[in-house]
């Protein structure tokens, strides 16, 4: 994030020191990266990948957004039951539940926060939906270790390998800008593997660093130098030489095509503005990862209209609805999907807030949504229907990424046992 962001909320001490020392260890990481971003792009690009398929990666081509609400976002507040269970959750949560006529949305079952007012063009043209109740197989409540299970998407393995990464690497023909982690310079867990993936800050950032020469000569020297090593290392440099070449007219037209201006103030401006002027540019790339952090609200989750949720869901509906205005023409080509670690408790804690929980909520907007509904299985929120006190899982995480996935890069179709192995997924109905 650049400095002319909004601060971020000062982490509060939430009984859970493995998010705050990943946080910190994270920013420490992130502010000392800055330096080193073409090392690690060469680090990134490197190896052989799983060459079965070749999905993409040409002009016009079909983008995914995987957007992580890191820190377990409560999607009992996003979207919300009606009837019975809103009742059950309105008993549970006394002083912070959204008042079922205040929802949003004309879904018999759920509504929508009405944070998320600026989204609703989009829910009522069919272009926003969600699913409910989705998880992983077994409850993990531990922000690390949930976020990289997520990430990984391959329990029981040792490879380190995240499930982008392996998508990537179905194309024989994969080049680093196919898989960008835009907002940092830390590759997601979920971008790690041997396929190539570039993460920056910026678009502007995508470049030869300027070490008081022309880039033109540097990327000659560094040609020469590298062009007899065939190793690993090797072949990372000379990819990463070609990718700052394509990416050269997007980086020098950075000032005038990022319009960060367009997006509401806060966290998502900037890290949306510049994904959506590299989905313009048009250079073949495949999946974005963006971050918006900050949802581990074990106190003052607040009321239903102020406070942390429905600042955090109002940021997150206005920065929305500007990226897909900003994407112009392109936002045909564009699908955004959230994903978090876990779902938080059914019952407030003593502060106002929420503890960790199990089963959550997944967004998504754009290009092949079946949107205006929340599609998947619903367990219920009656006391036996819960699983230790949580809303229990009834959609396995992967499932509605393969649904994304396979229905947006259909050469992938014959590929699930390589991206997702192990896991047979089921039909969840939210992609047309």
């Amino acid at each position: 994030m650049s400095s002319n962001d909004t601060p971020r909320r000062p982490i509060r001490p939430c009984g859970c020191p493995d998010f705050t020392r990943t946080r910190i260890s994270r920013r420490r990481l992130l502010g000392t990266a800055t330096a080193g971003a073409g090392a690690l792009v060469g680090a990134q690009m490197v190896g052989d990948a799983f060459l079965e398929v070749a999905y993409g990666g040409e002009p016009g081509g079909n983008v995914v957004v995987v957007l992580s609400l890191r820190g377990g976002a409560d999607g009992l507040s996003m979207v919300v039951p009606r009837g019975v269970d809103h009742d059950h959750l309105a008993d549970y949560r006394p002083t912070i539940f959204v008042p079922e006529s205040t929802l949003l949305g004309a879904d018999p079952r759920f509504g929508l926060h009405p944070a998320l007012a600026d989204l609703m063009p989009m829910w009522s043209a069919g272009s926003f939906g969600a699913v409910h109740a989705v998880g992983l197989p077994i409850p993990n409540r531990s922000h690390f270790e949930a976020m990289e299970e997520v990430e990984d998407a391959d329990p029981g393995s040792t490879a380190r390998v995240g499930w982008i990464n392996r998508l990537i690497g179905l194309d024989p023909a994969a080049a680093p800008q196919d898989a960008v982690s835009l907002g940092s310079t830390l590759l997601p867990t979920a971008m790690i593997g041997p396929a190539p993936a570039l993460g920056a800050y910026r678009v502007a950032d995508l470049s030869l660093a300027d070490v008081g020469t022309t880039a033109g000569a540097r990327r000659s020297s560094l040609r020469t130098m590298w062009s007899p090593d065939q190793s690993v290392l090797g072949s990372g440099v000379r990819l990463a030489l070609e990718a700052t070449s394509t990416l050269a007219p997007l980086v020098n037209s950075a000032p005038d095509t990022v319009h960060v201006d367009a997006y509401p103030e806060g966290p998502l401006a900037e890290v949306l503005a510049n994904t959506a002027a590299l989905i313009r540019a048009d250079v073949g790339t495949r999946v974005v990862a963006v971050d918006y952090g900050d949802w581990d609200m074990h106190e003052g989750v607040g009321l239903v209209d102020g406070g942390w949720m429905y600042d955090h869901l109002r940021h997150f509906a206005g920065a929305l609805k500007a990226f897909f205005a900003d994407l112009g023409a392109s936002a045909s080509r564009v699908t955004v999907v959230t994903i978090s670690e876990f779902g938080r408790r059914l019952e407030e804690n003593g502060d106002g807030g929420l503890d960790h929980g199990y089963g959550n909520a997944m967004l998504l907007l754009g290009a092949g949504v079946d949107g205006g509904a929340v599609h998947g299985q619903w367990p219920g929120l009656a006391d036996a229907d819960l699983e230790d006190g949580d809303l229990a899982m009834r959609q396995d995480f992967r499932s509605v990424l393969w649904e994304v996935m396979s229905h947006r890069f259909p050469a992938i179709s014959g590929s699930r046992a390589q991206l997702f192995p192990g896991f047979t997924p089921e039909n969840v109905g939210v992609m047309t």
